[in-house]
């Protein structure tokens, strides 16, 4: 399950980079929306000189997975 509809439709790194902020939106408190809007942000900036499409696409999908599990860790304490 993909933590917000249109996960499969992510090709790119800006695409990637939108909707997990989108993802951060339906965190439960500003707090812990602001650490994973930090995250994402730091996370892109250490692979803003990846060049590669093959391990660009290994990152999209694991950004996406990690998101998933992070929407579900909340999504269970809630």
């Amino acid at each position: 399950m993909a933590p917000l509809p249109g996960a499969e439709l992510v090709q790119k790194p800006l695409q990637l980079y939108r909707y997990l902020l989108r993802c951060c939106q339906q965190l439960p408190t500003k707090g812990i929306q602001q650490h994973y809007k930090h995250a994402i942000r730091q996370s892109f900036r250490v692979h803003s000189d990846e060049d590669n499409p093959e391990r660009i696409q290994q990152i999209i999908k694991r950004a996406i997975e990690d998101a998933d599990w992070i929407m579900n860790k909340y999504k269970k304490q809630n």
